[in-house]
């Protein structure tokens, strides 16, 4: 996909959450290049 969308700056986690809440990841973000991580040291309460 080439025709993606440029991610806007965002001035706060507020701001940004709004914004994904409302647009496409896949509009801004080419998921078929992603890879799988690990991230062992999260802590998940």
């Amino acid at each position: 996909m080439n025709d993606l969308k440029k991610i806007p700056e965002f001035k706060s986690l507020e701001e940004e959450a709004q914004f994904w809440n409302g647009h496409d990841s896949t509009d801004y973000i080419d998921w078929s290049k992603a890879k799988r991580t690990a991230l062992p040291n999260l802590g998940i309460s």
